[in-house]
């Protein structure tokens, strides 16, 4: 009898939680902390249930869609260790220079055909400066802006200029990807060659350059559920736009490669509480979600999730694009944006949204 008197305290406690977050109201830490220590499967599904409300109620049923394109692979100076492209560790991994015009613009085309959003371009090094290699970088910009497939995005290492970030910016840049990977505690545990600063110091020259956040970070690593917690905050409070959601999947040759995998629920369960933390923003499921969740894949909308990385990963490969986009029209989901250009994120549509399901 204790045990469904308890069962009946933290339903409770989730329904209050979630109505306060539906009506547009924000969790504290603590609270937030208390979602991420739920055990019971009975109780994650609880949680699930409100997060996917949430979605619901900010994100309607349109699901964000994203590529990227690896554009200078291997052989980075940093030392992260999840990376299979560190040159630190010996992973087999492609190396080679920055791309041709042609495979962006290929890779622009064939987004558009399956409803794609974004092409990001995602470059291995530890970051960009002032000089050619920017140039270069602007020009292929420029090529996916005037080509106009697909909103063009960057992930491009650590900027420390505000010169290069306006640059990318006049380029046609709208959204730059820069995970924080992790809490800022738990952060020299999986790179020592730059800091936590250097991320946020990056995403501030960007938004000072009025580009898009792209941030979230890697779950996994054998972080706790506070440093998930505490990572959530952080994305909080830079007002990231987009936030993805990497599983670690572990690659030989890296010091992660024997790290035990997170359980499916355990991964779920982390979703939803980002949707409670961060209701407005998109939540985006990206690398590791083939290898980790397996047939369970289809629930991170359930669980709150409003985006889709689709075509392969970096070094690893994905399902195909055609089974991503019969699990959408499953669940009744619908990719299709013309210009995703986050309006739906700011107060005066949010408040208009809330109005219509008052």
């Amino acid at each position: 009898m204790s045990g469904q008197l308890i069962d009946a305290n933290t339903h409770e406690r989730l329904a209050h939680l979630g109505r306060r977050v539906l009506a547009g109201g924000a969790i504290e830490r603590e609270e937030a902390l208390w979602l991420f220590n739920l055990e019971s499967g009975a109780d994650i599904f609880d949680l699930m249930a409100w997060a996917n409300r949430i979605r619901e109620r900010f994100k309607g049923n349109k699901i964000h869609l994203c590529s990227i394109v690896n554009a200078k692979a291997g052989a980075c100076s940093e030392n992260c260790s999840f990376c299979a492209q560190s040159s630190f560790y010996q992973t087999g991994s492609p190396r080679y220079g920055f791309i041709d015009p042609e495979p962006v613009l290929e890779a622009a085309s064939e987004a558009q055909k399956h409803g794609v959003t974004a092409v990001g371009l995602v470059a291995a090094w530890r970051g960009l400066n002032e000089g050619p290699m920017l140039d270069e970088v602007c020009d292929r910009i420029r090529d996916l802006t005037r080509d106009g497939k697909a909103r063009p995005d960057a992930s491009l290492g650590i900027i420390k200029s505000q010169k290069v970030a306006d640059r990318l910016k006049e380029a046609g840049l709208e959204c730059y990807g820069h995970n924080l990977e992790t809490s800022r505690r738990f952060f020299p545990s999986q790179c020592g060659t730059h800091t936590f600063e250097d991320r946020l110091e990056t995403i501030g020259y960007l938004k000072n350059a009025g580009i898009k956040i792209c941030s979230g970070g890697i779950i996994g690593m054998g972080e706790t559920r506070e440093d998930r917690c505490d990572l959530a905050f952080e994305l909080r409070d830079i007002g990231a736009n987009v936030v993805p959601i990497n599983i670690l999947n572990p690659i030989p040759g890296t010091p992660f490669e024997k790290v035990p995998p997170l359980p499916p629920m355990e991964i779920l369960k982390t979703i939803a509480c980002f949707r409670f933390i961060l209701p407005r923003r998109e939540i985006m499921i990206a690398g590791g979600r083939t290898v980790n969740l397996r047939d369970m894949q289809s629930m991170v909308f359930t669980a709150g999730a409003s985006a889709l990385m689709v075509g392969n990963y970096l070094t690893t490969l994905n399902q195909p694009v055609e089974k991503d986009l019969q699990m959408l029209r499953d669940l009744g989901l619908d990719p299709n944006w013309d210009k995703h250009d986050f309006t739906d994120q700011e107060d005066n549509v949010e408040t208009a949204m809330l109005a219509g399901h008052g």
